[in-house]
């Protein structure tokens, strides 16, 4: 049998994709936290997100191998809490809430990839914590569903919004 729509799409990200310290991108920097909301408005409580970020010299390379293992039972640790990954993955909890722990990047913005149930294809944004070049390309009022809220020094504050009103632009690269 063909599996259903509703098949093809979890919840089953809470099982093996979400890790110990996936929030953790690097440690001594600044929060970046926020929820996802559906199209009513309502928060997402089983979405997963990734996070893709250069470091504060624009590098990309990130460090290779930073997720640890227990040696006895393969069972996951998480990150070794040193080495800067440029990666990072953190599901929402039952209120659609999410939180990351990371450095400015040197390009002013940190790339999303939104998985949610209903959603057969991921979606792509930006965290942008800065004004940049294609900010200014866009119309004022989509331009500030890309740019974070700096709650106070050192948070700042970025909801998703999947559908309505308030829809954060999405990216699309083809």
């Amino acid at each position: 049998m063909n599996p259903t729509p509703s098949q093809t799409v979890g919840p089953f990200y809470g099982y093996a994709l979400p890790f110990p310290g996936g929030g953790d991108i690097a440690t001594g920097g600044i929060a970046v936290h926020g929820y996802v909301y559906d199209g009513a408005g309502e928060p997402v409580p089983d979405a997963l997100l990734e996070f893709w970020q250069a470091d504060e010299n624009g590098s990309r390379a990130g460090a290779p191998g930073t997720m640890r293992r227990d040696p006895t039972n393969g069972a996951v640790l998480g990150r070794d809490g040193v080495r800067f990954t440029g990666f990072g993955r953190v599901a929402t909890d039952y209120d659609g809430h999410w939180a990351l722990r990371t450095v400015v990047p040197q390009n002013g913005y940190i790339s999303v990839c939104v998985f949610a149930r209903g959603l057969l294809h991921h979606l792509y944004t930006r965290i942008y914590l800065g004004q940049d070049g294609f900010l200014d390309s866009l119309a004022p009022e989509r331009r500030q569903t890309l740019v974070a809220v700096e709650e106070r020094e050192g948070v700042h504050r970025f909801d998703i919004h999947l559908q309505g009103e308030k829809e954060t632009v999405f990216l699309d690269f083809g």
